[in-house]
């Protein structure tokens, strides 16, 4: 039986919702689902390469989940506090990094996808198979996760705290949570809704996107360190 805190849960569904509206696994959503209506493909097809891809990004995100939580459930108690209180202060250093893109885009160090990722990314889209759309998912998640990824690794310190089996439940809640937009939008589209629409949306929203990545992130830095120091406990 799998048990969680009401405040975990929460905490695990909020950070996951903002961390889910994702510019680039959205952006390359967009830009796969354009190329297989310009294709003509039947609706049949771009519903199975759009589950495809979102598996992708499932199972590559899950396994690093799972990567981090092992490693900090396997470094020694003593030294676990004070590797919580660093990925705090580096979290928070993420946040001020994004709320500083709300107001200034572009200007000094941004935490982005690497341009000859983001161009490996565009080309890879242009392959409209199944395989090589889920390669895409996963490749993503990859690529992203050092840059975009801080709630993931915040969630993922807190969870370490005690790794169980409803520590393990909360990561697949986090992940599901994670890739819904992606799926909400892969219906909508397949549905009817013009893709130029979602595309508008995503662009106008890019900047509200961050400042709430930001703000988040410095809560969570700084809730880490209450945990690390004993202070919070979700037990």
């Amino acid at each position: 039986m799998i048990e969680a805190s009401l405040p975990e849960i929460i905490t695990v569904v909020t950070t996951a919702a903002i961390d889910s509206i994702n510019p680039c696994a959205i952006g390359v959503l967009i830009l796969m689902l354009s190329v297989i209506m310009a294709g003509k493909a039947s609706v049949k097809r771009m519903l199975l390469l759009g589950f495809t891809y979102v598996l992708g990004v499932v199972v590559v995100y899950l396994a690093a989940g799972l990567g981090l939580a092992f490693i900090f459930t396997s470094i020694p108690l003593y030294i676990t506090e004070y590797l919580s209180i660093g990925v705090g202060l580096l979290i928070i250093i993420a946040g001020i990094i994004e709320i500083k893109d709300f107001f200034w885009y572009g200007k000094g160090f941004s935490l982005m996808i690497p341009a000859k990722y983001s161009k490996k990314i565009h080309v890879m889209a242009q392959n409209s198979s199944v395989w090589s759309v889920f390669i895409l998912g996963g490749f993503v998640s990859a690529v992203e996760l050092p840059c975009t990824g801080a709630p993931y690794l915040a969630i993922i310190a807190i969870i370490s705290q005690s790794f169980d089996l409803s520590a393990f439940g909360l990561l697949v809640l986090y992940n599901i949570v994670f890739v819904a937009p992606l799926i909400i939008i892969l219906l909508m589209v397949a549905g009817g809704f013009k893709l130029h629409k979602i595309k508008a949306w995503k662009q106008s929203g890019k900047g509200y996107m961050r400042l709430a990545a930001g703000l988040l992130l410095i809560a969570m830095g700084w809730l880490l360190m209450l945990i690390a120091n004993g202070i919070i406990n979700f037990g």
